[in-house]
């Protein structure tokens, strides 16, 4: 009887349990859905002006490129992927306005500015380069060469264009009749099989050694997804100077650390046992991203309790206090305009230039390579981004488009992300311990607008952070795949063993940003600010003396004088100020705190020099143009000996910059020395740089004293909603609606058939 009633009381029991499992369940999906749409509070409404910076769309693409394409005498093919010996549209894309014309639109109710795009054209059929601007508004279309207004002459260099999708399929049908002509030492030595197994193509760059040169080294690696880290010890050096592919060669071969003069040359030694042999064998792919175990979960999720306290509406974004508009250029990347702050003009722009990355080796492939990535394209690799991954499940996505090496325009699905995000830390906070008790802070929560690019084997994240103290925060992270090569003797002077034979190359990385502050108007002026230690007397004890910190102040006149080269003592703090006070009787600025752990600068005495010259610069302020837009340009990677952008120039005439409208340019970058944790990829912790824009002085106290993020209480008021919205939390409580996990992100991948 016993062990009967025991079983019936642990039957009740499990019963109960279930019962209440099931009433939690019933009553948690009765909890309100979590807004999705923006609050109402929104202290910032949208403006349609944003539109003058707003990227082409679609239709004015099509617009664009079906003009060109009637205009008989420049007979330009329609081909998706023309041969380089024929005339080709590379890119379209937007022409910015010109600032003064901007503003007066912006701020003084001016004219709308023109509406135009740029358009590079190919002359293959020519053997050279040009540049058009095509009216799209007001107006009927027209368009005009700019080509010598832009460059001081009349074209450009043919070599100097980087390598279109059609290039690339004659390089291809090149490579693929050089493998047929030495199978055999492919088979023995890499395990090459015609369409089963391949070995795959990394370029290095430049193509060559001086102006005019177009020859590649051609760097193979095993036929694996993270084909970078898995170098064969096989290498080719391709002349395809001219547009008429039937022209191209091989000049040099290079085989297990040993150089040939030609691919029959390297034939000839093979076979009669003259070379040191590779020995094909299988080996894992260490290089896969495929999870090692499956996943067991998920980790923190945010979403909205209240909605969003940010909106997007057309290329505009608004949020708190804050208001800009945006873009993302097919070459630059990632860039915004008029970014105001309580409704005043912090910045006309703040926009990515150049991603730089120069390489150490000893192998041909890796060892002249000095990667510019404008003249790829940063904004032409922003792919979708993965929700829930990139950025959060709960962020706002935008769609771009983008005409570039091809005949149409390309859609990159959800390849911006804004989301508003808790940094994880106080943005302030004290806890009184002494005499009045109590508790005042506020959680850091900011506006994110983010990008990714992943250009070969590095993805770049980049970010623009919006606080509300007033701050803007330009930042960069690097991951995706370290760039290796075969492992010969001496190699270990430039990198380490990553794995077997795979040696990972040392490189730089440096980012330039362009930041031009407009503080309470264009007329601004530089300032630094330090310490030195002071030695003084102690009024109360004149015998004794002491060193203490004095602040030192200057204000910088010249270009030349304000252009801070990285391997010199740069002052602390560098403002751009405008002449007026706040109530303290300072003038109003911001300060520039760049974050960098960047190494050594090419130095000015090699040749390339010149087309990367800005990263000489930790910051350099010049006086506004028009005509000085872009540090870099699409051209410098192939013609890196004599660039048509030289940034030093902006410099040499060494203008005033007293009372001027002021532009500051920003590098920032990381020394990469590859290490074995960078096997399967690299990660983004400490990989990265930014400079922040801080207000100094530019208000009379900190502007977040007025967010509604702030808390305050003290002893027996710690449950009081009033000034601790936290305390009542839970009347806030709701139940997240996800998004369904799409991605369509392989739709713009490169095809090369």
């Amino acid at each position: 009887m016993n062990s009967v009633l025991k079983y019936l009381l642990i039957l009740l029991g499990l019963i109960s349990v279930i019962i209440n499992i099931v009433l939690i369940c019933i009553n948690s999906n009765r909890l309100p859905k979590c807004l999705s749409q923006p609050q109402e509070s929104l202290k910032v409404k949208h403006s349609d002006k944003s539109l003058i910076f707003a990227d082409l769309s679609p239709e004015e693409y099509k617009t664009v490129r079906d003009y060109m394409w009637a205009q008989k005498d420049l007979r330009i093919s329609h081909a998706a992927t023309a041969k380089p010996s024929e005339n080709f549209i590379f890119l379209i894309d937007l022409l910015l306005p010109k600032k003064a014309d901007a503003l007066r639109y912006l701020d003084a109710r001016g004219a709308k500015p023109p509406r135009d795009a740029s358009v590079v054209v190919f002359y293959g059929a020519q053997g050279y380069l040009k540049e058009y601007v095509v009216g799209l508004f007001p107006g009927p279309l027209q368009h005009r060469d700019v080509t010598q207004e832009k460059y001081k002459a009349a074209t450009l260099p043919f070599t100097a264009r980087p390598v279109t999708t059609g290039e690339y399929v004659q390089l291809f049908t090149l490579m693929n009749q050089v493998f047929k002509n030495i199978e055999k030492p492919l088979r023995e030595s890499f395990g090459y099989i015609p369409k089963k197994r391949n070995l795959l193509p990394y370029e290095g760059m430049p193509r060559g050694v001086q102006a005019g040169d177009r020859k590649t080294w051609i760097s193979f690696f095993r036929d694996y997804s993270g084909m970078y880290i898995h170098p064969v010890g096989f290498e080719i050096l391709i002349h395809h100077q001219s547009s008429n592919s039937s022209d191209w060669t091989v000049d040099r071969v290079l085989y297990n650390g040993q150089y040939f003069d030609s691919i029959d040359d390297f034939k000839k030694k093979y076979e009669a046992g003259s070379v040191k042999k590779i020995v094909f064998k299988e080996i894992p792919n260490f290089a896969s991203l495929k999870p090692r175990n499956k996943p067991s979960g998920l980790g923190p999720q945010q979403y909205y309790l209240q909605g969003k306290r940010f909106s997007v509406r057309n290329n505009e974004v608004v949020y708190l206090k804050w208001s800009f508009a945006f873009g993302l250029s097919s070459l630059t990347g990632m860039r915004v305009f008029d970014i105001r702050f309580k409704g005043e003009r912090v910045a006309y722009e703040l926009s990515v230039q150049e991603a730089m990355s120069v390489y150490g080796s000893l192998t041909p492939g890796m060892m002249l390579t000095k990667f510019l990535d404008s003249s790829i394209g940063i904004g032409r690799f922003a792919h979708e981004l993965v929700r829930g991954i990139d950025c959060p499940h709960h962020a706002t996505y935008v769609d771009t488009y983008r005409y570039i090496d091809r005949n149409v325009t390309l859609r990159s699905r959800n390849s911006i992300c804004v989301f508003e995000h808790d940094m994880g830390r106080p943005l302030r906070r004290h806890f009184s311990d002494f005499f009045h008790n109590g508790f005042g802070g506020m959680a850091n929560s900011a506006l994110i607008f983010r990008t990714i690019t992943a250009i070969g084997n590095y993805d770049y994240i980049w970010d623009f952070i919006f606080y509300q103290s007033g701050s803007v925060e330009a930042r960069v992270h690097a991951t995706g795949y370290i760039s290796s090569s075969y492992k010969i003797d001496g190699s270990l002077e430039y990198g380490h063993q990553v794995a077997e034979n795979v040696l990972g190359n040392i490189h730089t990385h440096f980012i330039n940003f362009k930041v031009d502050l407009d503080i309470l108007g264009v007329k601004n002026v530089f300032q630094t600010k330090d310490m030195v230690f002071k030695e003084v007397a102690l009024p109360w004890m004149p015998s004794h003396k002491a060193k203490i910190p004095q602040l030192v102040e200057h204000q910088i006149m010249t270009e030349k004088e304000a252009a801070m080269k990285y391997n010199t003592k740069t002052p602390r703090y560098l403002h751009i100020a405008s002449n007026r006070t706040n109530r303290w009787g300072h003038q109003r600025s911001y300060r520039l705190q760049v974050f960098s752990f960047a190494g050594d600068h090419l130095p000015e005495s090699e040749p390339e020099e010149k087309s990367m010259s800005w990263a000489r610069y930790k910051v350099a302020i010049t006086k506004h143009k028009d005509e000085e837009q872009t540090s870099s340009s699409l051209y410098s990677q192939n013609y890196m000996w004599a660039p048509f952008v030289d940034f030093s120039k902006y410099i040499e005439d060494n203008e005033s910059i007293n009372n001027e409208d002021l532009v500051a340019w920003v590098t920032v970058g990381f020394l990469h020395i590859p290490h074995a944790e960078d096997i399967p990829n690299t990660v983004t912790v400490g990989n990265g740089g930014g400079v922040i824009l801080r207000p100094h002085n530019y208000f009379d106290e900190d502007p977040s004293i007025n967010s509604p993020d702030g808390i305050y209480f003290s002893p027996g008021s710690e449950s009081d909603c009033e000034y601790n919205k936290m305390a009542c939390m839970e009347k806030e409580m709701c139940s997240s609606a996800l998004e369904p996990f799409t991605y369509h992100g392989f739709e713009g991948v490169m095809n090369f058939e």
